[in-house]
């Protein structure tokens, strides 16, 4: 716990770390809570895809960023009743590769929806 490589010393660590909360140890402790939210987005994401059948790549692509990113931190809260965080660096807290996914996803969204001209997503 907390052992840390150093890739680029100084810049770029893999540190282990086991994260209880959720991104930047926020609510940390707060499993059942994360684990309720981590359902209702996917629940969320497969209704919608389902109803809406969205052809936009972009959306495609967010959408199942989003959906890995959170399956994958659920299924660690559920197997292990933390995440596993590993990326470091170091001016930014741990975090592992579904977290960025989550991000990736979300940010994906926000810029089409910022920048599409008519119509929703």
């Amino acid at each position: 716990m907390g052992e840390s490589l150093p890739i680029i010393h100084n810049i770029f660590h893999l540190t282990y770390v086991q994260n209880t909360g959720a991104a930047f140890g926020l609510l940390r402790g707060a499993r059942f809570f994360l684990i309720g939210i981590s359902i209702a987005v996917f629940i969320a994401i497969i209704i919608y895809v389902w109803n809406r059948r969205p052809d936009n790549p972009w959306i495609q692509l967010a959408l199942g960023s989003i959906l890995g990113g959170s399956l994958s931190n659920l299924l660690d809260r559920l197997l292990r009743g933390y995440v596993i965080d590993y990326f470091d660096f170091r001016v930014w807290p741990v975090f592992n590769v579904a977290d960025a996914m989550i991000n990736i996803g979300v940010a994906a969204i926000v810029i089409h929806l910022l920048f599409q001209k008519k119509g929703v997503a």
